[in-house]
């Protein structure tokens, strides 16, 4: 009898040593988890983009009017526009996570201008001219195209011209998220978009070499942290959502078979979840820009044609 209660207070003694370490372990594995998307996203996000190089108007043959609008955020948003004579619609464009400068867009606005389209070209808050200090990976540059809306409404010449929102990268990511929250913006077109930061977070940590548990365990935390760092209430703003917004709206999403920055998945989940009158455009091999030529983007007559053909279908006279 006595060697049965022992033999019961050593096994009592053994599962309290396996509870407390597994309770020790499981807490270091949470904070190392919670300590990851800080340490890796601080140095990328917690910046003010200074462009290397930088695109004048008069290179493209045009003029632009430089703007400075104010966000419901309070950040100073710097823009361009373009105009032209009675515009079948006026194009938003937006660029990527740290390059190329809005201005390399220049090359599209003058394709646009060509065929009756004004357009204005803006820099995400933290990025150029525009004043911030944390890019906010689309969760709250919506508010930035809100501004650049505002705008548009306010102008006379603009009253009845349907507005497009063109975005590149983490720019077609907010033009999604931006068409997904602004009811006045007529029409989409987004090139090589995230479906959500997690998603391309988890699947670049895989890329470089993290075991796919690891990584996946890794999407909480990321939702913890993102909601942390830009609120609450920004939460449900990601492509593969906003895009169930879309409605009637017109929409072109583009993206490569093999884009090694932003892979294809992201691009087949926002199509899982989009509206079945979505128009996309694929190539095949690893083109994040999309476009062969992003200066000059008429030397491209596929995509050029294919952008012209959707603008003038659905904005055309």
């Amino acid at each position: 009898m006595r060697t049965v209660i022992e033999g019961q207070l050593k096994r009592k003694k053994y599962v309290k040593k396996i509870i407390k370490v597994t309770a020790v372990l499981t807490l270091f594995l949470v904070i190392v988890l919670t300590a990851i998307p800080p340490l890796i996203m601080g140095g990328m996000i917690n910046q003010s983009v200074q462009f290397s190089q930088v695109y004048q108007a008069s290179d493209y043959d045009l003029d632009a009017q430089e703007l400075h609008l104010t966000t419901e955020d309070g950040y100073q948003i710097s823009a361009f526009e373009v105009e032209v004579e009675r515009p079948k619609a006026i194009i938003i464009f937006i660029s990527g996570i740290h390059n190329p400068s809005v201005t390399a867009f220049f090359g599209h606005a003058k394709m646009a201008s060509d065929n009756g389209y004004a357009s204005i070209l803006y820099d995400m808050r933290a990025h150029g001219e525009s004043e911030g200090e944390v890019i906010s990976l689309g969760y709250r540059e919506t508010l930035d195209t809100q501004a650049v809306v505002d705008y548009i409404r306010s102008q006379e010449k603009y009253r009845e011209v349907p507005i497009v929102v063109y975005g590149l990268s983490m720019g077609g990511a907010v033009a999604i998220n931006s068409i997904g929250q602004i009811p006045e913006i007529a029409a989409l077109i987004s090139m090589s978009a995230y479906s959500s930061w997690q998603d391309v977070f988890i699947e670049n940590m895989i890329a470089l070499g993290a075991p796919k548990m690891v990584a996946t365990m890794q999407r909480p935390f990321l939702e913890l942290y993102t909601a942390y760092k830009f609120g609450l209430n920004t939460r449900n703003i990601y492509p593969e959502n906003q895009i169930k917004n879309l409605g009637d709206r017109p929409a072109l999403i583009m993206h490569s078979t093999n884009d090694s920055e932003v892979s294809f998945s992201n691009f087949e989940r926002i199509i899982a979840q989009a509206p079945s009158h979505v128009e996309t455009f694929t190539r095949e091999g690893d083109y994040h820009f999309f476009t062969t030529d992003i200066l000059h983007p008429e030397n491209d007559k596929e995509y050029a044609q294919r952008v012209l053909a959707f603008l003038d279908s659905h904005l055309g006279d």
